[in-house]
């Protein structure tokens, strides 16, 4: 029997590795639109992209998808993939950048702990472009318990606050 492990609470998740069809159209889209820089190409079939000079965030790859469609949304696999602004004025300034573009934006919440932009890249990956607010601004119920929702974001109001 297993013992009561807990993951540490500084436990990151860390990269995400996405199946393409086309390489050069994801690279535009993340590198473009969304502003990661290309630390490195695996020949032609994969790219490696990341914020601030890290070695990757972002993995994509053609190896065993190249030319296939995308998977159907009603089916199994990864809903999306949450990117992590440090401030509200960080997703500000990329909520900015798929909108001068007419690139589409499917979704918008306030969540009480963050606000977020929901998207999708051009293979139908869900991506989550948020920032989360001070711990201790956190919505809580009479007993002290964490209390989620989901509102309307008002993107007029952060729209204002990009640079």
């Amino acid at each position: 029997m297993l013992d009561n492990y807990t993951v540490p609470p500084l436990t990151r998740i860390g990269h995400i590795h996405l199946r393409v069809p086309d390489l050069q159209r994801s690279i535009g889209f993340y590198k473009d639109i969304l502003g990661f820089e290309v630390t490195m190409m695996y020949g032609t079939q994969a790219a490696f992209l990341s914020a601030g000079g890290y070695h990757h965030h972002i993995g994509l790859n053609t190896w065993h998808s190249r030319g296939q469609a995308p998977v159907p949304m009603n089916s199994i696999g990864l809903y999306y993939a949450a990117i992590l602004y440090p401030t509200r004025n960080d997703l500000a300034n990329i909520f900015k950048r798929p909108v001068e573009v007419n690139y589409p934006i499917e979704g918008a919440s306030d969540h009480g702990v963050s606000e977020a932009i929901y998207l999708s890249d051009p293979d139908g990956n869900g991506l989550e472009l948020y920032w989360d607010r001070p711990k201790e601004e956190w919505p809580l119920d009479s007993n002290g318990r964490l209390t989620m929702f989901t509102n309307d974001l008002d993107l007029h109001g952060l729209l204002a606050l990009a640079d």
